[in-house]
């Protein structure tokens, strides 16, 4: 199966949002606004804790769920995803952006809900839903950033930019922003953003924290198959390096001489993964 884990996820974000366009589009026309109001509070995630342990799924799906009908914020939740998500599936492979995604979703819905029911200031706001993939997407940003902190993208009227400068500033606004009108989501943000860095310290020290997201993930697909003896993966005959596999110091100067002459972006996948593979060491 072709290593498309990152269009999955962003086809499954615009799936949603589409479906809940159209629900609200029908509940529009038979002034039934509470279909609409309902379908929504049963993917968002809610701040109050015991409204919480009656829709414990919302951990996940509010992480796929856009406020409709506006197209902006399910717009720049997937370009960021679709840009700094294409480094981690590219160094790291498929698995473990499905695992930080989904990591980042779960960190940033317990840190909001700390927040809200432990917090005073937040504990004397009003009850509020939690929706979006910016918590998922700023892990991303910040794995990305921690992983390849020179890697540069050209921004318009800007230029190159360090992607470590980038997920910064989004960090920077979020922590603004946790005063805001969307305290709860700026708050589901910093969570995210937080996981994304522990996610790319531990793996550097050989500790995957996804394997638990991907058992999960093996183990539902397996559900799915009917008497099929090859586990179903996002990955492509092209796997991530045996994990026992440690680059000499031969290879990885070959690697570095190529980064010197041509830049980090002309390495192959495999170059970019002994790389990784070595800095672990």
């Amino acid at each position: 199966m072709h290593d498309n884990a990152l269009i999955k996820i962003i086809l499954i974000n615009v799936i949603v949002y589409a479906l809940d366009c159209l629900i609200w589009v029908i509940a529009k026309f038979s002034s039934a606004d509470a279909i609409f109001t309902s379908v929504l509070e049963f993917q968002a995630l809610p701040s109050g804790f015991f409204d919480f342990l009656y829709k414990p799924w919302t951990l996940i799906t509010y992480a796929f769920t856009h406020q409709a009908p506006s197209p902006f914020h399910v717009f720049f939740n997937m370009l960021g995803l679709f840009w700094f998500g294409g480094l981690i599936r590219e160094f790291l492979g498929s698995r473990r952006l499905i695992s930080l995604y989904v990591i980042g979703a779960v960190s940033g819905g317990i840190l909001y809900l700390l927040a809200y029911n432990l917090v005073p200031y937040y504990m004397d706001k009003q009850s509020t839903l939690l929706i979006g993939a910016s918590a998922s997407v700023l892990a991303t940003v910040v794995a990305a950033a921690t992983l390849l902190p020179d890697y540069r993208f050209h921004l318009m009227f800007i230029g190159p930019v360090k992607i470590v400068y980038i997920a910064a500033f989004y960090v920077f606004m979020s922590a603004i922003g946790t005063v805001d009108w969307n305290a709860g989501g700026n708050i589901a943000h910093l969570g995210g953003a937080l996981s994304g860095f522990i996610f790319i310290k531990l793996l550097r020290k050989g500790t995957d924290v996804g394997k638990p997201v991907m058992s999960f993930v093996d183990f539902t697909g397996n559900l799915f198959k009917k008497g099929r003896k090859v586990r179903m993966t996002f990955l492509n005959p092209s796997a991530p390096l045996d994990s026992n596999y440690v680059p000499d110091q031969h290879e990885i100067d070959l690697i570095l001489d190529k980064i010197s002459r041509s830049g980090y972006e002309s390495l192959t996948k495999e170059e970019k993964q002994k790389l990784f593979k070595a800095s672990q060491k």
